[in-house]
């Protein structure tokens, strides 16, 4: 409540926790290759927290003062009746307790829910989009539709959402088109940040083929652009630099060339109630099975648990020699 002085969520390393990542949805309608293989099975439903579980587990993150939630999936506006569940968590933001309320989508749904998103309290989205050349959206996504996620994007912007593009930077892929990128998102007002693949889940193809360190793509850029350090951000990992050339901002996101987990102020919480501690690491904690078994009241203490448990950081690295992932499950469990 607006007010309140809540008992900080604080790991064992002096972290404050004040970001709650909620994949709402393992599922997507897309198979994109450094996300998923093409053959995904996914959760059976009834694993699933209902959305009103959801809501009960979010909340008392907010009761212990987390002042931002992203939603994501997989893609979570497959979920059917998810705008009721930001409805329902869209009233911290009247009380005061939540600063923001936000979500990360691959667009491919926007163009129907993004008014709805709209007025149940979205001020921001993240849409994932890594090329603007049609026939290589269809390769990265493997079923996708540019045209469907560029609809997405001007409805979402005609709503009044304010609109920031991740890119994934993949070598010998797209990243020919990261100037381009800069230019289109800058040009229309959006934010763009620039993210490193992670060795996450088994996919279809050699990660370490298309691994590209987010450092050299700075560099070349720096010899285009004048990059200007500007203090700005989200609350999330991204560093950004203002583009003086476009007035637009650029984000990175390194954990490969640069981890961010000094810094780290997010936990991961799955649609079956499993609360990642890490993004690169296994640690965590279920529950679904202390909400369920004892009830709301129950989840304080295990949050107090969760935060003896979480981990320093991770240790992702990506090259031939460590062929298997940092971890097994696919980004799309925890929505990245």
């Amino acid at each position: 409540m607006a007010g309140s002085d809540p008992r900080p969520l604080v790991d064992r390393f002096g972290r404050t926790i004040t970001y709650l990542r909620v994949s709402v949805t393992d599922r997507c309608d897309f198979r994109c290759q450094y996300c998923m293989a093409e053959s995904m099975t996914f959760l059976p439903k009834r694993e699933l927290l209902s959305l009103e579980e959801l809501d009960v587990v979010a909340s008392a993150f907010v009761a212990r003062g987390v002042s931002k939630i992203r939603l994501t999936g997989g893609e979570p506006l497959v979920r059917k009746g998810v705008l009721s569940l930001v409805t329902r968590l869209s009233r911290h933001l009247s009380s005061g307790a939540l600063r923001e309320l936000t979500l990360t989508t691959n667009g491919s749904q926007l163009d129907r829910h993004a008014d709805a998103l709209a007025a149940a309290g979205i001020k921001r989205v993240n849409v994932s989009l890594d090329t603007l050349d049609a026939a290589r959206f269809a390769e990265i996504t493997r079923r996708g539709h540019l045209e469907q996620v560029l609809a997405g994007i001007a409805a979402a912007r005609s709503a009044g959402l304010r609109v920031k593009i991740n890119m994934v930077a993949l070598k010998g892929l797209n990243d020919r088109e990261i100037v381009p990128m800069i230019e289109w998102t800058h040009s229309r007002g959006m934010d763009l940040t620039l993210i490193e693949t992670m060795p996450m889940g088994a996919v279809d193809v050699e990660r370490s083929d298309q691994y590209l360190p987010l450092a050299e793509v700075e560099a070349a850029l720096a010899r285009r652009f004048t990059l200007d350090a500007i203090e700005f951000r989200t609350g999330g990992p991204a560093r950004y630099v203002r583009v003086r050339q476009t007035g637009g901002r650029l984000g990175f996101i390194t954990p490969l060339t640069h981890n961010f987990c000094e810094s780290c102020n997010r936990v991961r919480l799955t649609c079956t109630g499993e609360l990642y501690l890490c993004l690169g690491q296994n640690d965590r904690l279920n529950l679904r099975d202390v909400l369920r078994a004892d009830g709301p009241v129950a989840l304080d203490a295990a949050l107090d648990e969760a935060m003896a448990i979480k981990p320093k950081g991770h240790d992702f690295i990506i090259d031939r020699a460590r062929a298997a992932p940092a971890v097994a499950r696919h980004m799309s469990v925890t929505g990245g």
